[in-house]
């Protein structure tokens, strides 16, 4: 799904990349590596203005559906945590506790979802334009077919 990423990258760094690095391996699931496939993911995304952008995949986590990002730029940090079960945090002198990620991306998405849909809809009824276009996904898909590129020639591809 590491496609995803490849599209939120281009809209948070609002540049396109010029090379892209990727490296992978199976080493949680082995129907998922008998299956010609990776379940773990390194992405390196270059840009000619000197930025970079990395991306962290894998198929498994054990204490649910971690996703996170990170923003690191010379005014400041910015991180988007994961949406956690409950808020409910406790700490004591031995330590803390906290509730664990949302454990599947449809608890997390639901409400994206929704919205999206909502927009669909509204966008049939000719009730406003599309917030995104084709080229997008254009865009998300290229980024994906040279990471693979990348990853079975285990070279930095230029894009």
């Amino acid at each position: 799904m590491t496609i995803h990423d490849f599209d939120m990258a281009r809209f948070i760094m609002g540049e396109e990349p010029v090379a892209v690095f990727a490296q992978g391996s199976n080493l949680v699931d082995p129907a998922i590596g008998a299956a010609g496939d990776i379940d773990t993911a390194f992405v390196v995304l270059k840009y000619a203005s000197g930025a970079m952008a990395t991306i962290v995949n894998s198929r498994r986590s054990a204490y649910g559906y971690d996703q996170r990002l990170e923003l690191h730029g010379s005014q400041g940090l910015l991180c988007v945590g994961n949406i956690l079960e409950n808020q409910v945090q406790h700490f004591g002198q031995k330590g803390g506790t906290r509730a664990l990620p949302e454990h599947f991306f449809l608890q997390r998405y639901q409400a994206a979802y929704a919205a999206e849909w909502e927009h669909f809809v509204a966008v049939l009824r000719g009730d406003v334009q599309p917030e995104c276009g084709g080229e997008e996904g254009e865009r998300a898909l290229y980024l994906a077919d040279k990471a693979l590129e990348s990853l079975h020639s285990q070279r930095e591809i230029s894009l």
